[in-house]
């Protein structure tokens, strides 16, 4: 039976807290990119891989393997021209984030067959059951309202996308 990100329990006593983490929290400096140009998935994946070694010292190889092998289990498209690839990695002590705009939207296999330009990977410690599913279900839930997708869409710069994402009005959004 498939999981419902949207009605996920922390078990008790899993020592995951009911605060939700805010994006500010997950996001980190060099994590965001406005205007990345890339003609595939395997292309997004390997910048992925490099923003993440940048960002958060993690191995690009290593993320982008990952990455690939979750989206062989089936596309991490959803619709709407978003997608959320994600993956669990060892070395990591929280998860964290990496946010793109595509340039030109590619073929990711989505659910619509709709083309993806906004991209939310989300990057979680190998044993991070309940708080990587939480996380992605946060995701989802912005992602889906308020208009967020398409002022992400219009954000010129890394600095504009980050504002939005941080922005007070996000944190109640969950």
């Amino acid at each position: 039976m498939p999981v419902d990100p949207d009605n996920i329990q922390a078990p008790v006593g899993s020592g995951f807290s009911n605060h939700m983490v805010d994006f500010q929290d997950i996001l980190g400096s060099g994590a965001l990119n406005s205007s990345l140009v890339v003609n595939n998935k395997k292309q997004l994946f390997q910048k992925l891989g490099e923003m993440a070694a940048a960002a958060y010292g993690l191995d690009a190889t290593t993320v982008y393997d990952r990455l690939m092998e979750r989206e062989r289990l089936g596309s991490t498209g959803f619709g709407g021209g978003i997608a959320i690839p994600h993956a669990k990695l060892e070395g990591l002590d929280h998860v964290r984030g990496l946010v793109v705009r595509l340039e030109h939207p590619i073929d990711f296999g989505a659910v619509d067959e709709a083309p993806v330009d906004i991209v939310f990977s989300l990057l979680s410690p190998q044993d991070s059951g309940a708080e990587h599913l939480k996380m992605l279900a946060r995701v989802s839930r912005y992602l889906r309202g308020g208009g967020h997708v398409s002022r992400l869409r219009g954000a010129a710069t890394d600095e504009a996308m980050m504002a939005l994402l941080t922005d007070d009005g996000t944190r109640d959004a969950a």
